[in-house]
C-alpha cells in the first residue's frame, strides 16, 4: 500500500505543482520524438495510470476486488 502511495503521490505532485512543468516547459529537447511539455503529461498519466493499476493487481490478489462496503468490515 505504501508503494502505491508513493507513485500516486508523485503522479499528483507532478500534476499540482506547476512550477515543476514550468521549468520544463522552455525545454526543445524531444523525448522519443516528442516535445518535452507533451512527455511530461505523458508520463504522469502513465504514472497515475500504473499506479492504479498496480493497485488493483494487489486487491486482486488479495481477494478484495468487488466486495460490498457491508463484506468489508465498513
Amino acid at each position: 500500500m505504501l508503494v502505491f502511495w508513493m507513485l500516486f503521490g508523485t503522479s499528483i505532485l507532478l500534476a499540482m505543482a506547476p512550477p515543476l512543468y514550468l521549468a520544463g516547459s522552455g525545454i526543445s529537447t524531444l523525448v522519443l520524438g516528442i516535445p518535452f511539455s507533451v512527455a511530461y503529461w505523458l508520463v504522469d498519466a502513465l504514472l497515475a495510470t500504473g499506479a492504479v493499476w498496480l493497485l488493483w493487481i494487489v486487491e486482486n490478489i488479495r481477494d478484495e476486488v468487488g466486495e460490498e462496503p457491508s463484506e468489508a468490515g465498513l
